[in-house]
């Protein structure tokens, strides 16, 4: 409910941090909304947001990313679910605006809030919006391990998802395979092996993500995925990296050890 998003955002005083927990209340919110419509059948949650809200990744996020692992269970269209969305946001109380994007193997819908951080205090400008970004990978690679977790976190979820070894193996491509230095990536990285309960990558999905994506190297195994990925991670620009990551991150000790030296350490590891 709006009344309750801008009562948690006003107790905090730090600006970037009460923008953080808007947006994470909000996507609270369209997580709830998809679960109702029942887009959570053919959906599998994945990425960073999936991460914070199922395992307690101490840094925010900005999208809501899927992978369309069944769409043999319910025919999925987007602009339907989206319709469910845009209604059960709009009689919580928000100004809802919404831009829909389809590709071939990609569909999004970019959720914009104008308004609210003028209301919640937390922008002077009333032209300036809150944004969140559903992304679905309609054409995802095989191989991907489902699980599916309750959870609460401003809304009472049930989630379906890739499981621990499909997740890490979506953040090892996304290292691999970006284009651009996302310190995002990095630090998910640092995480997934700072925990050493959390399983190794799920490498079937991985070397399918990688071929889809025109990986040139050989296949990636189980005796060379932490080289492969160090090798990767020492000729990345790490200013660049720590720029990107820093506002999303919160305090903490595996913030405060985060660093390119560490997490090489980390991937230097035996497995």
């Amino acid at each position: 409910m709006k009344e309750m998003l801008i009562e948690i955002v006003r107790r905090v005083e730090d600006p970037v941090y009460a923008r953080n927990l808007a947006r994470e209340y909000l996507q609270a919110r369209v997580l709830l909304a998809l679960q109702e419509a029942g887009a959570m059948i053919p959906l599998a949650f994945q990425g960073g947001t999936a991460l914070r809200f199922l395992y307690g990744l101490p840094r925010f996020s900005e999208d809501l990313d899927f992978a369309l692992e069944r769409p043999e269970r319910a025919g999925f269209d987007l602009a339907r679910v989206g319709e469910r969305v845009i209604g059960q946001l709009t009689r919580e109380g928000y100004d809802v605006q919404v831009k829909q994007k389809l590709e071939r193997v990609a569909a999004s819908l970019l959720i914009g809030f104008p308004g609210l951080l003028y209301e919640a205090r937390l922008s002077p400008h009333a032209s300036q919006r809150l944004s969140i970004r559903i992304e679905v990978d309609t054409e995802p690679p095989a191989g991907a391990g489902l699980a599916t977790t309750i959870v609460r976190r401003h809304a009472l979820l049930n989630l379906q998802h890739h499981d621990r070894s499909s997740l890490l193996a979506g953040k090892l491509h996304a290292v691999l395979q970006r284009s651009w230095v996302k310190g995002r990536d990095l630090f998910d990285l640092f995480w997934y092996l700072t925990d050493p309960t959390w399983p190794g990558p799920n490498l079937t999905l991985l070397n399918k993500a990688l071929q889809k994506t025109g990986w040139t190297g050989a296949p990636v195994e189980e005796s060379t995925w932490r080289s492969v990925a160090g090798d990767r991670v020492a000729g990345l620009d790490w200013a660049a990296a720590e720029n990107d990551v820093a506002p999303f991150l919160e305090p903490g000790p595996a913030v405060s050890l985060f660093g390119r030296e560490s997490l090489l350490e980390l991937l230097a590891r035996p497995t």
